[in-house]
Order: structure tokens, then sequence, then C-alpha cells
């Protein structure tokens, strides 16, 4: 089982790079069972798309 750490580690990876699949299974139990790491996941999403629409001229 991944840590809170291990975690959001591999969060920030898969905003670069594919996950290897056992790194997404590890994640996506771990987002199951941890209700913190699952709404940073979102923020880290929303931050990522208000960041993307600033960028490209549009209204964050």
């Amino acid at each position: 089982m991944l840590s809170c750490k291990q975690a959001t580690e591999l969060m920030s990876h898969e905003q670069d790079r594919t996950l290897a699949l056992s790194e997404r299974i590890g994640l996506r139990l771990h987002l199951w069972i941890c209700a913190g790491c699952a709404n940073y996941r979102r923020q880290i999403g929303v931050l990522r798309s208000a960041c993307r629409r600033f960028g490209s001229g549009g209204t964050p």
C-alpha cells in the first residue's frame, strides 16, 4: 500500500508522464481509501486547468 507521500509524488509525476500500470493501480487503490489524497488530486487538477487557461489568455 502506498503512503500519502508516495501517492502525492505519483500524482505529481502523472502530470508530466504516463504512469506505469503498477503505479496506476497502486494510486487508484490509495485514492479509493484516502479521502485527503483524493481531494488533493482534484485540487491539482483544478490548478492545472486554471494555469492552462491563464497561459492561453483565457480568464482564470
